[in-house]
């Protein structure tokens, strides 16, 4: 599975910066970058945000402080809010041109942008904050709401909100419950099981859009 080997390979590094004498301002700017590539980039929809944040979140309960889990939040917020707030514009300018793209829409594939537009349909504005935990649906969501020219001030409310929800909640739950002594042990595999749950939804909108075109 990709986006759990991507997250091993983002674990192992953040373990690395954790050990160094300053590893923790390092933690910062790459989980910054990570956060702002994932969702302000629409054709980087396979980072695993959720699994980097709530691993981060479980280092700063064990940082003896060198980790703030409130500047975490705070700063981790606002890159995620200003993140999609870029990809908005990036759909407003670029809505029509990128998914017909010879190489760009290899990274947008036109599923992923049926299964957003499905989602506006069904959650209207909301689908702002709840794409937000919803893995490829929160980079292109944002996207498709600038394509579709929703109105700045109702995308800048729902983005902030859904931005530093996902951010608090991803964060908040690393840092509770990441240094539980079962959690600690199976730590892999809690990581890989919260990839799988995160990636379901993706998953079953497929099969069912699949199930649709064979019926049709």
């Amino acid at each position: 599975m990709i986006n759990a080997s991507i997250f091993g390979f983002f674990n192992d590094w953040m373990t690395s910066f954790a050990q160094m004498p300053n590893g923790h301002i390092w933690i910062y700017i790459v989980l910054g970058l990570i956060i702002f590539v994932e969702t302000g980039l629409v054709i980087f929809p396979f980072l695993p945000g959720d699994s980097i944040l709530f691993f981060v979140g479980s280092l700063a309960a064990m940082s003896n402080g060198k980790l703030s889990i409130l500047l975490l939040m705070l700063v981790m917020g606002a890159l995620a809010f200003l993140a999609n707030l870029l990809n908005y514009e990036i759909g407003r300018k670029f809505g029509d041109v990128i998914p017909n793209h010879p190489m760009l829409s290899r990274f947008l594939k036109p599923e992923y942008m049926d299964d957003a537009h499905r989602f506006f349909e069904k959650w209207g504005s909301w689908a702002i904050f709840l794409g937000r935990f919803m893995p490829i649906i929160r980079t292109v969501v944002p996207f498709t709401a600038g394509a579709g020219k929703m109105p700045h001030k109702k995308f800048v409310f729902f983005n902030l909100l859904g931005g530093f929800a996902w951010v608090m909640v991803a964060l908040g739950a690393g840092y509770f419950f990441g240094n539980i002594a079962w959690v600690k042990k199976n730590f892999e595999v809690v990581m890989i099981a919260i990839v799988v749950i995160s990636l379901l939804p993706a998953v079953i909108g497929g099969l069912n859009s699949y199930m649709k075109r064979k019926n049709a």
